[in-house]
């Protein structure tokens, strides 16, 4: 079996295991809620931590305050596997 062939068959196994390595394409970050907004005009813009995976709503004690974090879409955050908060802060 080739490297490329494990590689491949790995990816696979990952994807059917984490459904956010089944999209390679990484969802959009935005440095400001406005350019998050015009991406996703029908979405709810939230704050991820980048470092975490967690996100925040607007309102909440650390949306837009985490030291690694950007605004994204709330559906694409979610198909990209990252959470929201569970305390709400």
């Amino acid at each position: 079996m080739s490297l490329k062939s494990i590689v491949l068959a790995t990816a696979i196994f990952l994807s059917t295991l984490y459904p956010a390595y089944a999209n390679p394409t990484p969802t959009p970050h935005f440095r400001t809620e406005q350019e998050a907004q015009q991406h996703c005009p029908r979405d709810v813009v939230v704050w991820v931590n980048t470092k975490t995976g967690v996100y925040h709503l607007k309102g909440e004690r650390w949306y837009g305050a985490t030291k690694d974090g950007a605004y994204v879409c709330r559906n694409e955050a979610d198909a990209e596997g990252d959470r929201m908060t569970r305390n709400g802060q």
